[in-house]
């Protein structure tokens, strides 16, 4: 939750799509068990991810200058997938 440990959520709406909703945080994990994550991540996620067989939800690309606007669009939570800056070529 980007903005506090609160949020409202439309339970009807969730249900209605059949959505599963999973939270987690590392934060109270102890270094060995997050290193254990991350290999396994490696191991197991990062192939497909360059593989594509998975990919990201790309919502929407800025220009790095536009980078006020991209978090103007962050912090409404209208958006579903990620948000990308893109540096001057």
């Amino acid at each position: 939750l980007m903005q506090g440990s609160k949020a409202e959520v439309d339970f009807r709406s969730l249900l209605l799509k059949r959505v599963t909703l999973t939270g987690s945080t590392l934060r109270p994990r102890s270094v060995e068990e997050k290193t254990k994550i991350a290999q396994a991540l490696q191991k197991n996620v990062w192939p497909l991810l360059e593989s594509g067989a998975i990919r990201p939800i790309i919502h929407q690309t800025f220009p790095l200058k536009q980078a006020s606007e991209a978090h103007r669009l962050m912090e409404s939570s209208t958006h579903i997938g990620k948000i990308l800056l893109k540096p001057a070529d």
